[in-house]
C-alpha cells in the first residue's frame, strides 16, 4: 500500500508542477495514467478489507481523493471547456471495457474448463472401455 501511495504522490507531483509550468495533461499522461493506476490498486486493496491497517487505507484514499479533486479544478479552470465531463465519460467507457474483458476472460476459461473435463471424461471412458470392448469382441463374438 505504502509503494502504491507513493508512486502515485510522485506521479501527482510531476502533474501538478508540469501544470504549474504551463504545459498541458496529455504533455504527463505517462504519469496520469501511473496516478490512475496506483489509485485503482489502492481502492481494490482498501475494498478487499481484512487488514489491521484499515486507518491506513482510508488516509491513502483521502489522499488521492484530494489530488484528484485538485486534478478536477484543474480541467474545469484552465483545461478546455468540457475536459472533465469528457473526462468522465471516458473513464465510463474504459470501465465498461474492462467488465467486458473481465467476462468474456471469464466465459473463456469457463468452457476451457469444460473442454478439459470433457477430454477427461472421454479419455477416461475410453481407456476404461475399450479393453471391454475388445474383451466382449473377442471373448463373445469370436471377431480378431
Amino acid at each position: 500500500m505504502i509503494a502504491e501511495l507513493a508512486a502515485c504522490s510522485a506521479a501527482f507531483q510531476v502533474i501538478k508542477g508540469a501544470l504549474a509550468n504551463g504545459k498541458e495533461l496529455y504533455d504527463v499522461a505517462d504519469q496520469a495514467a501511473t496516478f490512475f493506476n496506483g489509485k485503482s490498486v489502492i481502492a481494490k486493496k482498501a475494498k478487499k478489507g481484512g487488514s489491521k491497517n484499515e486507518l491506513q487505507n482510508f488516509m491513502a484514499l483521502e489522499k488521492i481523493k484530494a489530488d484528484e479533486a485538485w486534478l478536477r479544478e484543474w480541467m474545469i479552470y484552465a483545461g478546455r471547456p468540457d475536459m472533465h465531463s469528457d473526462w468522465m465519460a471516458y473513464q465510463v467507457e474504459c470501465r465498461k471495457k474492462r467488465e467486458r474483458d473481465a467476462a468474456i476472460k471469464a466465459k473463456r476459461r469457463a468452457e476451457t474448463l469444460a473442454l478439459l473435463w470433457a477430454g477427461l471424461l472421454w479419455g477416461t471412458g475410453g481407456v476404461v472401455l475399450l479393453p471391454l470392448v475388445l474383451y466382449v469382441a473377442f471373448r463373445f463374438f469370436g471377431v480378431l
